[in-house]
Parts: C-alpha cells; structure tokens; sequence
C-alpha cells in the first residue's frame, strides 16, 4: 500500500507513478501556473485532467479532495515531514512549491513579502476580472444586449493592465532582474485575455509596450511552454 491509497481522489484518477507529485488540473490559465511552476522547477509530478465535460469537478472523489471545485490540486506524497499533502488553490500551492523547492521566492524577507504582494494581486484581482471580462465577451455574456457589465470588466481590466504597465517599466520581470512565482502567477491570464479570450483590442492592448514585452519573453521560456499543454 503507497501512502497515496487513502485518499479518495486516487480512485478516480489512480496514479501510475505514486512517488510523483499528483496534479489535477485543465489547460486554464489557473491549471497551468501550476503546470508552468512544476515545470520550471523540474519536480517530477503525474497530471492527470479533471473533465468539465462530464463534471468531474463535482465527483465525490475530486470534493475530497477539493470541496470548492475548483482545479488546480496537487496530492504531494512527499509532504511537508514526509508526509502527503493535499492542497487545493492555485496561489497557495504556487507558494508551497516555491518553499519546498527553494526556487521562484526570494529568500530575503523584504523582496519575499513584495513577491508574494503580486501573487495576492493575480489571485485577489487579475484572476476574478480577466475572468469576468473573458465571460462577457467570449462567452454566455456576450450575448447579454446590455452592454455594461461588460464595460465594467473591461474598465477594471484596463487599470489592472495599466498597474501592471507601471510596474514593468524598467524591469526586466516583475521582481526586477529575477522571475519568480509572481510572473507564473500573472501572465498565463494576460496570455489567456489576448488568446483565448481574444480580448485585445477591446482593451486597446498595443498601449501596454511594457506588458507586451515581459509576456512575450515569459511565452518563449522552454518550461511555460510545455507547461501551457498540461494536462494534454
């Protein structure tokens, strides 16, 4: 029996590699900064894909092990103590394999608690706008008449853009000179507002030269790459 057997979510997905890190997710632009972090920091881990087509996501199995929902999750069999971590929330688990690996984190407390700043920033604002942006314009929402609740994401969007302008000028990442967890966090959203959401002259996106330039460089990095197509 491997430490991974009591936990339900195991049933439904069962690992052929227990000794690896086990990632439940989908292609969004929440799954892959987990994908992408995995990736950059080479742990070995095992994706496995939660449908939304046949609602996987409310599987008494996938509720085990994250009763919100919501993917990303990782199963660590190798936790904190040695012992298996469950642990749901794109943000937290960010963190959580930036301290296990000691990559992607400043280890000085001042620069540390900045990164963690903007993490909370993605998670707290760009997440939930971009969001709702992406469902008014792509989505169900679009085809509501009235128009602004739309206008509204996109206003929100745009200072959001702009704060984030601003603070990439004259930096080569969002911490300076060093790419840490706070870009995976932030880029894989305006990746997706410009892509799949196809947001980006609606937001007059060409005004962001600084935005453009530190997404375009995150794009070609070999681990966001191949992070972007997890789980395949």
């Amino acid at each position: 029996m491997n430490p991974l057997d009591a936990f339900p979510v195991t049933r439904k997905w069962p690992p052929s590699q227990p000794q690896y890190l086990q990632l439940y997710s989908l292609p969004t632009p929440n799954g892959v900064k987990v994908s992408i972090m995995l990736e950059e920091i080479a742990l070995p881990y095992e994706a496995h894909r939660v449908s939304f087509e046949d609602n996987a996501q409310f599987s008494s199995e996938f509720l085990s092990l994250n009763p919100n929902n919501k993917i990303p999750a990782i199963l660590d069999p190798n936790g904190p103590e040695g012992q298996p971590l469950a642990l749901f929330e794109s943000g937290a688990i960010l963190l959580y394999l930036a301290e296990k690996s000691g990559q992607l984190l400043p280890a000085q407390a001042q620069q540390r608690y900045e990164c963690i700043q903007w993490l909370m920033w993605q998670v707290g604002g760009v997440g939930p706008m971009f969001g709702q942006l992406g469902f008014f314009h792509k989505f169900a929402g679009s085809q509501y008449p009235d128009k602004r609740p739309r206008d509204r994401y996109v206003a929100e969007v745009v200072r959001l853009l702009g704060v984030l302008e601003q603070r990439l000028q004259q930096r080569q990442w969002l911490m300076g000179d060093t790419y840490s967890i706070a870009d995976i966090a932030v880029l894989p959203w305006v990746n997706t507002l410009l892509g799949f959401y196809g947001a980006g002259e609606l937001v007059d996106f060409a005004r962001f030269a600084n935005v453009r330039r530190v997404l375009d460089a995150f794009l070609v990095r070999p681990a966001v790459q191949r992070g972007l197509q997890v789980p395949g």
